[in-house]
């Protein structure tokens, strides 16, 4: 799949998901509104008959008009305008909350005009019991001196969240199929990721055995002409670049296949005393060549006592010589390479900086995965096969240590690392 076609994949993907979280919770909200518009109707019906009732009770044939008061979501006042017996309310509002479908708790107050207070009625639960709970809310109090009675729902957003059952559910699965979904995009694009990963791999290991494969072919071709006997020095030359391009390869193929074959759970680490000043300075002295050669400079910025160590010697001396060729590949022009050493409390930090091209923010998060290779231009302008600093970290990590990166790109790198003593 094409690089365009994907990305138009992934962002219909994403609108299509989106829309879909959209439009669930339209209509919760809608089918919420619904109940909840349900539930206030029921109850102005349900309160207004038992106000009437109440009118009935005491014989007072009075006319009431909207004596129903909707003070907030789950607070309703009654107008009366006559006494209120307790017990005949409470049994009025029981028969016709279950007349109405209404199987919520609820608690009621009534106002006594003499007293000029809400007198506290009863907590009664879905199931019609009273409920001895000291968690009895303060019923509000109107300005008033008509009688009336307070009705109040303490469990309203319970009781109608409960009444949507459906959508509670539809909306669990709809949850569950992002989660799904989200995962499955997520690893497509890893999965992308990782197979332009490795097919950059398998090109730069093309173009990298390429060039000695040619060059032992021609330098062959050279060997099986019958006229090269009587010139041994030139016998000699094209035996010599059969030899060194021979030896190039095979050290291209080990260190490709020790690195895809090396995991965590098997690095066996050989560990010795090792004082890490002197390990540096032989480290540098093996680079002096290379950087002879692109007119660079090393500087030695190390601890001035003897900093030592339990490290893999061998491991160690790898890790720096990583660090030090990638300094030296990615300077544009002179590079000037700087290598720390620093005790800490519990171990030692180690620092290689250069003043080459720079690695961008988004590049820094890849640069530690296996065959990972920052894009320079034209993809093998620089040698290698991107496990480098794969190994460096694997490497520091089987130390039980940390390694971590600061650069900006055009403004060099400094890659710093610490090994614990112990």
């Amino acid at each position: 799949m094409q690089r365009k076609t994907f990305q138009l994949f992934i962002i219909l993907a994403t609108v299509s998901l989106v829309g879909v979280i959209i439009i669930q919770i339209f209509w919760v909200t809608r089918a919420f509104d619904l109940k909840e518009k349900q539930f206030s109707q029921a109850t102005h019906i349900a309160l207004k008959n038992v106000a009437e009732k109440i009118l009935m009770y005491n014989n007072n044939p009075a006319t009431l008009v909207n004596p129903v008061n909707q003070v907030s979501s789950n607070y309703y006042t009654v107008r009366v305008n006559d006494v209120i017996d307790a017990y005949a309310l409470e049994l009025y509002l029981k028969t016709e909350f279950e007349h109405r479908g209404i199987f919520t708790d609820f608690e009621y107050g009534i106002y006594d005009c003499v007293t000029e207070r809400m007198v506290y009625g009863n907590y009664i639960s879905k199931d019609g019991e009273i409920v001895n709970t000291t968690e009895r809310t303060t019923l509000p109090e109107l300005n008033t001196n008509n009688y009336y009675f307070g009705v109040h729902f303490p469990k309203r957003e319970a009781y109608l969240l409960n009444q949507l059952d459906f959508w509670i559910f539809s909306s669990f699965v709809l949850v569950v199929v992002v989660v799904f979904f989200s995962y499955t995009i997520f690893v497509i694009i890893r999965q992308k990721r990782l197979s332009e990963v490795q097919q950059d791999f398998i090109n730069n290991m093309t173009h990298e055995f390429k060039t000695p494969i040619a060059t032992i072919a021609i330098s062959s071709e050279v060997l099986m002409q019958p006229a090269i006997v009587s010139n041994p020095e030139r016998l000699r030359n094209y035996a010599n670049i059969i030899y060194n391009e021979n030896n190039r390869l095979k050290n291209q193929v080990e260190r490709v296949l020790q690195i895809a074959t090396l995991d965590k759970a098997n690095i066996q680490l050989h560990k010795e005393e090792v004082d890490i000043n002197k390990l540096v300075q032989e480290v540098a002295g093996s680079t002096k060549l290379a950087l002879k050669q692109q007119q660079g400079e090393l500087i030695l910025d190390l601890e001035s006592s003897a900093v030592i160590a339990q490290v893999d010697k061998v491991h160690l001396t790898n890790i720096l010589h990583n660090l030090l060729e990638n300094a030296i590949k990615y300077s544009k022009h002179h590079p000037v390479i700087t290598i720390r050493t620093a005790k800490k409390r519990n171990g030692v930090r180690l620092s290689v900086e250069d003043n080459g091209i720079g690695i961008s923010e988004e590049a820094q998060r890849l640069i530690f995965d296996k065959f990972y290779r920052v894009p320079t231009g034209d993809k093998h302008d620089v040698k290698g096969f991107g496990l480098g600093l794969y190994y460096v970290k694997l490497m520091v990590e089987a130390h039980k240590g940390t390694i971590g990166l600061e650069s900006l790109p055009n403004q060099g790198s400094k890659f710093s690392f610490f090994l614990p003593y112990a």
